[in-house]
């Protein structure tokens, strides 16, 4: 009886630790460009750019396939065609889609999803590979410093049309020139000029840069809204 007991003990013991080891596998792994890119040499690795077919078409990572994570419908049926057994390497643009997607993806059961961190902006300013850019001249930091010569304010608005935040902030951004008419706004698509992003430490879209005389007062990633932006140019004018 003792001995059932203990091998039954043991049996739970053994299959705890089994399920332990399974859960573990399925925890967040976000990579750097570098490790990622090191990865994708397995030619297992199902490589998913989850942003939408406007951004994958301005340029992507080779061999990769698409799938619009906030296209829920056309996700769920690309993604039902890659092999849970198989690793997914998976990136967006800077991180938060790639990031819940492959959270969605490992509660389907997919058993090795790789994430790479900062996105594809980040593998573009890590100078790594990528097929499918449109032919378009970067502006070079002379360029950049033409174009804020001799103004007075200038609020520099790093973002895309692509983008849902710089979308989401664009009315914002109209309205606070329309009213603060001293204001020049100079919009930079960050999704091509990836060399100038890295000249001035851009990290992301959206990024808004205010300067007064050239010089650079402010910066803010992510949306603002019409209150922190007035209260903002009152403080730094």
């Amino acid at each position: 009886m003792q001995k059932k007991l203990f091998m039954r003990c043991l049996l739970i013991v053994i299959v705890g630790f089994l399920f332990g080891c399974n859960s573990s596998a399925q925890t967040n792994v976000e990579v750097s460009a570098e490790v990622f890119e090191k990865g994708l040499a397995d030619k297992q690795v199902q490589l998913l750019d989850v942003r939408t077919a406007g951004e994958f078409k301005n340029g992507h990572i080779k061999n990769a396939l698409q799938a619009n994570w906030n296209d829920r419908n056309e996700f769920e049926k690309r993604a039902a065609a890659l092999d849970k057994n198989k690793p997914v390497y998976i990136y967006c643009l800077s991180g938060p889609r790639s990031s819940a997607a492959a959270s969605w993806l490992r509660k389907q059961g997919f058993v090795n999803v790789v994430e790479l961190r900062g996105g594809f902006s980040n593998w573009k300013r890590a100078g790594k590979p990528v097929v499918g850019m449109p032919n378009i001249l970067q502006m070079t930091l002379a360029d950049y410093q033409k174009q804020i010569a001799g103004k007075e304010y200038m609020l520099v608005d790093f973002g895309a049309e692509w983008c849902p935040p710089c979308r989401k902030m664009e009315p914002t951004l109209n309205e606070f020139i329309a009213t603060n008419n001293k204001v020049t706004l100079l919009k930079i698509d960050g999704g091509v000029h990836t060399d100038l992003m890295k000249h001035l430490s851009v990290e992301g879209i959206p990024t808004l840069l205010f300067l007064k005389n050239g010089t650079e007062l402010w910066r803010k990633n992510g949306v603002v809204e019409k209150e922190e932006l007035n209260s903002m140019f009152q403080s730094k004018k």
